[in-house]
């Protein structure tokens, strides 16, 4: 037997990755981390017979209650190089507390502990080991509900944000002669007296601030409104776009609409609540589903709440500690010293684990449930990490109530399966609040890889998301490149540093000529890439027309009436109508091929009826790519070439290459070879 004097000596010598399969009862093998309580799980080592290990030994942490707790591992197999041990968990019996496999759930992390003669050693995600146990990269385990179902009517669809101030103005007059509805009070259609009307909607220019973070009015309005959202439905479905997410269109002081003055009212300078209902009868007739912004972390100060400006009759939070809404906000000194968001004043924060406003928001004729009674189709909860536990199953609840096939978003900026915030482990995928978030992480990730053409980020972000969440999150996720909350993303690929300039430099700033171009062609491969991603990929208004801008208010800016780049406009409308066809890129399994080039990235979407291979190429030269079929280039077939089963991908490009002959089995995953041509075009 070989001797060695250090763990350092026995590491250089022993490079076989001890390898760690997870087997699941109702999926079969998997790579993912996020499983069912109804599941039985079997984690199984391959350890290299090289190791000398006499045990296995299944090291698991319990997050709910912070346990510890030591599951020894059965050898069950010696296979030609390596030992295997095993062990089988009933994923319900691990959560904390009596609970039936319906209502279990937990959060786990674990590794292996392999007892060899060099001691105890720990495995690592990517198959190494190591002596040290308080920092081995452990495994996470999500265990869900078993009773956690999301609405399939959404997976599949392409997804369209529009800040309904800025996108349309349309004409009641020629939707009223269609609908019965009742003549508009008196001051329906009149205008707040403090908002301002900026008139000139192709170049106007919004108010801001002198400086980022400083105080703005924000009570400039370009006058966009649900009227409007219907006369561009035609539009919206040219894009593919089966989904549209509003963002707030309740009565508010301000343009953007988040400081939310009252719950039951649609604002009526958007239309008021007979233009949402003629929206929603419309987008019907088209199967567009809508989805409404929100905003219950906070109110504003000008509301029927808080009434801060007494702009509305009766007595708000404000106005005395009698009133019905005193309970919801929190007073240091009654009653100008009050909990803000994020220390906004026109923001006072609400206490969302008050049982009143729960009833109000959540409750049998609640905010929540009276607007799926009127025909939407789910909520997007604006910043979700500052609501309470109970308000959000409480939330859940009462829209699966009333209507079962509805979903709730959720705006997590991080991981959503391990988010911590404000100190709490929250429990969005447990089962009882989210059906599924917006996809920061993989935004930032697309958005790297484009400017740094080095894919190593965004592999390990795809990865850790879509292992970490449900399966059927996945297919839900908000994917986007922009949002109202992020710079415009032709700004930012055109990577001039615009988020530099001052307020009023950017206010009038417009990309050169050569940086727009190059930002267009950077954008066409990150919108293409990612479509090709599990869930709901999602434009953000005016982007698939090339609208330029920094951080808000300029990302703002209202959607000019003809497209200022038709051209990417068709290369939007293309992508969706293959992303909306593909029954891979809903429902595929996702695996990355390796390629020797960092800037080539390949990555391969499997289901029983299709397989798609998407390449991208951000190098200077040819790819070629050989599979084992006629490969059928779908995006730009006129100038992939394709001589047998060879495809040559152009430099700077992208390509949706189906193979249809594979029938979407494993071996499909392993049928797109790399070729590293180097001679060609270098």
């Amino acid at each position: 037997m070989l001797v060695y004097t250090s763990w350092e000596e026995f590491v250089s010598w022993a490079e076989a990755p001890v390898r760690v399969d997870r087997l699941s009862e109702l999926r079969g093998e998997t790579d993912s981390c996020a499983f069912s309580s109804r599941d039985t799980l079997t984690i199984s080592v391959r350890v290299p017979r090289v190791y000398c290990a006499t045990a296995a030994k299944l090291k698991l942490y319990r997050d709910d209650d912070m346990s510890n707790h030591d599951l020894m591992m059965t050898l069950d197999a010696f296979l030609d190089d390596s030992d295997r041990y095993s062990i089988e968990l009933r994923l319900a019996e691990l959560c904390v507390g009596d609970q039936t496999p319906d209502s279990a759930s937990g959060l786990f992390y674990y590794t292996i502990e392999l007892d060899t003669p060099w001691g105890l050693l720990y495995s690592n995600q990517n198959g190494s080991v190591t002596p040290d146990r308080v920092n081995a990269d452990c495994t996470q385990l999500l265990v869900y509900r078993g009773d956690y179902v999301l609405p399939e009517r959404f997976c599949g669809r392409m997804m369209y944000q529009i800040f309904p101030d800025r996108f349309a103005v349309g004409n009641r007059a020629q939707y009223i002669q269609s609908y019965k509805t009742r003549p508009p009070k008196a001051d329906s259609i009149e205008y707040r007296s403090e908002r301002i009307v900026n008139p000139d909607w192709e170049h106007g220019i919004p108010q801001y601030a002198d400086k980022p973070g400083g105080d703005v009015a924000n009570n400039m309005f370009f006058g966009g409104n649900l009227w409007g959202v219907i006369d561009r439905l035609d539009y919206l479905e040219s894009l593919g776009v089966g989904i549209i997410y509003l963002c707030p269109i309740f009565e508010a002081a301000s343009n953007h609409r988040y400081d939310t003055g009252d719950y039951l009212k649609v604002d009526p300078m958007l239309g008021g609540d007979e233009a949402l209902d003629c929206l929603i009868c419309e987008a019907k007739k088209r199967d567009i589903l809508i989805i409404l912004d929100g905003v219950f972390n906070h109110t504003g100060a000008d509301s029927r709440y808080f009434n801060k400006f007494d702009h509305y009759p009766g007595a708000g939070a404000y106005n005395s500690k009698k009133s019905r809404y005193y309970k919801w906000y929190s007073f240091d000194e009654y009653p100008d010293k009050y909990r803000c968001w994020w220390g906004v004043k026109i923001l006072p924060a609400v206490k969302s684990d008050e049982p009143s406003y729960r009833r109000f928001i959540c409750g049998d004729d609640g905010v929540i449930r009276r607007y799926l009674r009127r025909g939407i189709d789910g909520w997007r909860l604006d910043v979700a990490d500052e609501l309470s536990d109970i308000f959000l199953d409480e939330l859940r609840a009462a829209a699966k109530t009333e209507s079962p096939d509805s979903a709730i978003f959720g705006e997590v900026w991080e991981d959503a399966s391990n988010k911590v915030a404000y100190d709490k482990r929250r429990k969005y995928f447990r089962g009882g609040q989210l059906d599924s978030v917006m996809n920061y992480p993989l935004r930032n990730a697309v958005i790297d890889f484009v400017l740094s053409r080095d894919k190593t980020k965004l592999i390990s972000t795809a990865k850790t998301i879509y292992t970490h969440y449900p399966p059927s999150v996945g297919r839900m996720l908000m994917n986007f490149l922009g949002t109202h909350d992020t710079e415009r993303i032709l700004t930012i690929l055109a990577d001039v540093g615009a988020q530099n300039l001052s307020n009023a430099e950017l206010a009038v700033y417009k990309l050169p000529r050569a940086a727009r171009e190059l930002a267009v062609r950077r954008l066409k491969i990150a919108w293409a890439l990612l479509a090709a991603f599990p869930g709901l990929p999602c434009i953000y208004y005016g982007d698939e027309t090339g609208m330029e801008g920094g951080r808000d208010p300029f990302n703002r800016m209202p959607l000019p009436k003809q497209p200022l780049d038709p051209e990417l406009l068709d290369y939007y409308r293309k992508i969706g109508r293959l992303r909306i066809a593909s029954r891979a890129l809903d429902k595929g399994k996702l695996d990355f091929i390796p390629t020797y080039d960092p800037r080539q990235l390949l990555l391969v979407r499997s289901c029983q009826e299709e397989t798609l291979a998407v390449a991208v190429n951000l190098t200077e030269r040819e790819w070629e790519l050989e599979t084992d079929s006629t490969p059928c280039p779908l995006i730009s077939p006129d100038t992939t070439k394709v001589c047998g089963g060879i495809v040559c991908l152009p430099p700077y490009s992208i390509e949706y290459i189906r193979i249809d002959c594979l029938n979407g089995t494993k071996e499909s995953q392993q049928s797109v070879k790399v070729h590293e041509n180097w001679e060609i075009n270098s």
